[in-house]
C-alpha cells in the first residue's frame, strides 16, 4: 500500500516565537553593509562639504580648471573625515546611546563586538592616507581635523563632556577649517587672506549655537551620563537663547562686513536670509526641546544658504581688486 503524504502542519505560535527570539540573541560575526553606512551617517556629511565649496568659490580661482582638487576635497570632508568622526563619536558614546538611541547601530547589536572602533580607526587612517593628495595644507588640516574629532569623543580628553568645548571643536572643523581648506588648497596652499579668515571664523561661531540644537534631544541620557551639553548646563531654555544669539549675531556681523567691503548686494542678501530665521527661532525660543529639530531642517539650510552668498560676494571682491590691480 501506498504511504501516503505528510499533511503540511503549520507552525504553531511557540515555535515561531521561539525562532524569532533564537535569531534575536545569535550573535552576529559582523555588521551589515547597510548598518555600517547607517554608523557613518551620510546624512552628516553635508556641512563639511558645503563649508569646503565656500571656500573653493570664495578663492576667486578657476574652478573649472581645478575640478579634480574640487572633487578630492569633497570626498575628504565628507565621506571620510566627517564619517569617520561619526563612527569614533559613536563607539564612544555607545553607553549614552543606549539610553537615549537604543536603536543605533552599536548598542542595537546591529554592530557586533568592537567592529564599530575598527570601522572608526580604518576610516582614520583612509582619510590620512586620501589627505596626501591635496598637499601639505590640505594633510594639515585633515590631521588637525581628525584629531579634534577623536578629542572630541574619546577620553581622556572627550571635549563633548563639556558643551562648550565640544561645540567649538566640531564647529571649526565642520565650517571654519573646511572653508580655509577649500580657499588654501584653490590657492596653491597660499595662505587665504583676512576676508575668508573673518568669514570662517564668524561661520564657525554660527556653527556652535547649531550644534546645540542636536543637543536638545538628548538631555536626559547627557544629565544621567555626566554630559554637560549645553541644555543640562544652562537648562533648555537657557541652551535654546544661547544657540539663537550664537546663529544670528555672526550672521548680522558678515552682512555689515560685506557691506563695508563695498558689496551691498550680497550683505543684503545674507540679512535677508538671517531674519528670515528669526520667526522659527522665537517659536523655539517658546518650545526648545520641541522645536529644536524644527529650527535645524528650516533654519539651518537658511544659515548655510548665507554661507555661499558671501563666498560668491569674495570671489567677486578679489575679481574687482585684480582687474584693479591689473589696470
Amino acid at each position: 500500500m501506498d504511504t501516503p503524504p505528510l499533511a503540511h502542519t503549520p507552525p504553531s505560535q511557540a515555535s515561531l516565537a521561539s525562532a524569532v527570539h533564537a535569531a534575536r540573541v545569535t550573535p552576529l560575526s559582523r555588521p551589515a553593509w547597510r548598518t555600517v553606512a547607517e554608523l557613518l551617517k551620510p546624512i552628516t556629511w553635508f556641512p563639511p562639504m558645503w563649508a569646503f565649496a565656500c571656500g573653493v568659490v570664495a578663492s576667486g580661482q578657476d574652478i573649472g580648471a581645478n575640478w579634480a582638487l574640487l572633487l578630492l576635497g569633497l570626498v575628504l570632508t565628507g565621506p571620510l573625515v566627517c564619517a569617520s568622526s561619526q563612527a569614533v563619536n559613536d563607539w564612544f558614546d555607545r553607553h549614552v546611546d543606549a539610553i537615549n538611541e537604543p536603536n543605533r547601530p552599536i548598542p542595537s547589536g546591529r554592530m557586533p563586538g568592537r567592529w564599530g572602533l575598527g570601522i572608526a580607526i580604518a576610516w582614520t587612517v583612509l582619510s590620512l592616507a586620501w589627505a596626501t593628495l591635496m598637499g601639505p595644507w590640505g594633510f594639515a588640516a585633515c590631521a588637525l581635523a581628525i584629531a579634534l574629532s577623536w578629542a572630541y569623543s574619546a577620553p581622556p580628553v572627550r571635549l563633548k563632556n563639556n558643551g562648550w568645548w565640544g561645540n567649538s571643536a566640531c564647529a571649526l572643523s565642520y565650517e571654519g577649517l573646511a572653508w580655509l581648506t577649500g580657499a588654501a588648497v584653490m590657492l596653491g596652499g597660499a595662505w587665504p587672506g583676512p576676508h575668508s579668515v573673518a568669514l570662517a571664523l564668524l561661520y564657525s561661531v554660527g556653527a556652535h549655537g547649531i550644534m546645540t540644537l542636536n543637543d536638545f534631544k538628548a538631555i536626559e541620557g547627557d544629565r544621567r551620563m555626566g554630559v554637560a551639553s549645553l541644555p543640562v548646563q544652562l537648562g533648555a531654555h537657557g541652551a535654546a537663547r544661547m544657540a539663537c544669539v550664537f546663529m544670528l549675531v555672526p550672521q548680522v556681523v558678515v552682512a555689515l562686513l560685506l557691506a563695508h567691503w563695498q558689496l551691498p548686494w550680497h550683505a543684503a542678501a545674507v540679512l535677508a536670509l538671517a531674519m528670515t530665521q528669526v520667526p522659527l527661532m522665537l517659536k523655539f525660543l517658546r518650545q526648545p526641546v520641541a522645536r529644536a529639530l524644527h529650527v535645524s531642517a528650516f533654519g539651518v539650510p537658511l544659515f548655510v544658504s548665507g554661507m555661499m552668498v558671501s563666498a560668491w560676494g569674495l570671489r567677486q571682491l578679489g575679481l574687482v581688486q585684480t582687474a584693479a590691480g591689473v589696470a
